[in-house]
């Protein structure tokens, strides 16, 4: 299973992007998801996280800001960033914990990482 996150860009102090992360296993059936950051030269910090029940958990950074979101149908996850700052700065990475059965019809349980994407908050 392979997570692509998409939407990350070049954004003005007080604006907006919509980042998304997709499956690439139809089949791989999402329990819970989760957005972290890197910044350079800092550790890898946990942003939002979305539980298979709907449950959300934010950093204190992005509270009031951020929004995580799922679509159960479509097998994706989405980060909604509004009011940024340019200590959002970081390349963003999702993360998601699911199952997925075989060909031979066996179950697969894992936790899988998006390759990244940069967001970049300058004026």
């Amino acid at each position: 299973v392979q997570l692509q996150a998409s939407g990350g860009g070049l954004v003005q102090p007080g604006g907006s992007l919509t980042l998304a992360c997709t499956a690439s296993r139809s089949t791989f059936r999402i329990n819970g998801m989760g957005w972290y950051r890197q910044a350079p030269g800092r550790q890898r910090e946990l942003v939002a996280e979305i539980t298979s029940g709907g449950m959300t958990n934010y950093a204190d950074s992005v509270k009031g800001r951020f929004t995580i979101s799922r679509d159960n149908a479509k097998n994706a996850g989405y980060l909604q960033m509004n009011n940024l700052k340019p200590g959002d700065t970081a390349v963003y990475y999702c993360n998601a914990d699911g199952i997925y059965y075989t060909d031979e019809d066996v179950p697969v349980v894992g936790r899988y990482w998006g390759q990244g994407t940069q967001v970049t908050v300058s004026s």
